[in-house]
């Protein structure tokens, strides 16, 4: 069982990484990886904002693998 914890941890972790570099990607160049913004506000549209959902379902799913497997272990 714990195993089973394990792998779908490094799973999960994998691709969250793998759509925060899909989310990087489009931000215009290296300077948005590091923070810098145009200064112009836009909306999360299509599949920019599926990958930003996503991103948040990932995470809630990993935390929760997480405090699972601290339960178990």
């Amino acid at each position: 069982m714990v195993t089973f914890f394990a792998i779908a941890q490094i799973v999960v972790s994998i691709a969250v990484i793998a759509i925060l570099i899909f989310q990087a990607k489009g931000s215009g160049g290296l300077g948005g990886i590091f923070g810098q913004s145009d200064g112009v506000y836009r909306t999360k549209r299509g599949t920019e904002k599926l990958l930003f959902n996503l991103t948040i379902i990932l995470i809630v799913i990993l935390i929760i693998l997480s405090i699972v497997m601290l339960k178990i272990s």
